[in-house]
């Protein structure tokens, strides 16, 4: 076990210095977001705090998601793969090092709009609520790309296609825009199905106090996502590796 962790290190480590610490994927994991977010905003009257939350769930969510659903195909197309799939570790390992890679990607690039919005004032009421959260979140949609890398292609512009019709879609059923309280029926049964829904409602209630969901359903929702996605996530490298070598 404690092997198997420290070997998930080192695949950490390695995706860290291959993928992570580029000037490009750094600026966009923070600009992609802020842009994003300010076509939808620009023109309406919202609160300060409202605004921050909503701009840190997406940056999770995008962040975290950003590099893992290439790591598999780009591997493959180097022939990484066939050295990872001679070395003593397991399938599982290698994708808890890709994972882990990620979660501090994200966490990392999620104190940009923290510290921002800081700055202009807004207050973090229940940060550790916020910081658990954070984490939480970026370990489930780390998973969630994870189920996008196990397309059995080299191709990382096909893996990046499917994964942004998944992605999008999400963040305008997330209440990210407008509060799920203020959806229609339907738009709030939509909206429980969506991992970035609870993230969002998290940071709602660190920043603003206010909350649509219980805080431990927040919780709970995340959890079970982050497992669902692992169990998926697994399950299917295991079937795909083959293919790959």
């Amino acid at each position: 076990m404690i092997d198997q962790l420290k070997r998930a290190c080192a695949i950490a480590k390695k995706d860290i210095r291959i993928y992570y610490l580029k000037g490009p994927v750094v600026i966009f994991g923070i600009l992609f977001p802020v842009f994003l977010f300010l076509a939808f905003v620009i023109g309406r009257d919202l609160p300060v705090d409202f605004l921050i939350a909503g701009l840190l769930s997406m940056t999770i969510f995008f962040t975290s998601m950003s590099i893992t659903p290439v790591i598999a195909p780009t591997e493959t197309q180097t022939r990484n793969l066939e050295r990872l799939a001679a070395a003593p570790v397991s399938i599982t390992t290698v994708l808890m090092g890709d994972m882990l890679a990620s979660v501090l990607f994200g966490t990392g690039i999620s104190l940009v709009p923290i510290i921002v919005g800081m700055a202009i004032g807004v207050t973090v009421t229940h940060p550790f609520i916020l910081a658990a959260g954070i984490v939480l979140a970026a370990f489930c949609f780390s998973a969630m790309g994870l189920i996008f890398s196990s397309a059995p292609t080299s191709m990382t512009s096909t893996v990046m296609m499917i994964s942004t019709m998944v992605k999008f879609p999400l963040v305008f059923i997330s209440g990210v825009f407008i509060p799920v309280r203020e959806l229609p029926q339907w738009g709030q049964v939509l909206a429980s199905a969506s991992p970035l829904t609870y993230i969002t409602d998290l940071c709602r209630y660190s920043f603003q106090g206010t909350n649509y969901y219980p805080i431990w359903m927040d919780i709970a929702a995340l959890v079970i996502f982050l497992v669902i996605f692992m169990i998926a996530a697994v399950k299917l490298h295991k079937k795909s590796l083959p293919e790959r070598l």
